[in-house]
């Protein structure tokens, strides 16, 4: 049986807790896809995330981290949420682009439930529309401390 966490002061931000190697869920919570193509040149061979010990994988339940894009959209609000449930702990969360972060372009659309801070907590944020891949390549070195 697993000892409870420790409790946290009111306002104090979490410092991510993971090292080494990252496996990343990808959630597109509803974004244009511009995000995406920068994700896929941080993880492609220029820049190649992976050497730095992130990887992409398939299912939430291999993931140590989420990292989400897009504003969440109504349609999109209890699949996060889900995903969110299903990564064990620690499960980190990474707002990759301005629409994660406050939606951007999309803030008050009759179709976006809101940012997704808004929905589940967030740990990293990766300011830009969308954020270069030098960015999202130094977020995830953040997290594994290479």
């Amino acid at each position: 049986m697993a000892e409870p966490a420790p409790e946290r002061a009111p306002g104090e931000v979490p410092q991510p807790e993971l090292r080494g190697s990252v496996q990343i869920r990808h959630v597109d919570a509803g974004s244009c896809n511009g995000c995406e193509v920068e994700i896929a040149s941080a993880f492609g061979p220029v820049y190649d995330a992976e050497r730095y010990g992130a990887r992409l994988v398939a299912s939430p339940r291999h993931a140590d981290a989420l990292l989400v894009t897009g504003p969440v959209t109504r349609n999109m609000e209890m699949a996060l949420r889900r995903t969110h449930e299903a990564v064990p702990r620690p499960c980190l969360v990474i707002a990759l682009g301005d629409c994660a972060r406050d939606c951007g372009a999309f803030a008050g659309a009759y179709g976006v439930a809101g940012a997704v801070g808004d929905v589940v907590p967030v740990d990293v944020e990766v300011p830009g529309c969308p954020p270069e891949p030098e960015a999202i390549v130094a977020a995830l070195r953040g997290l594994t401390g290479r």
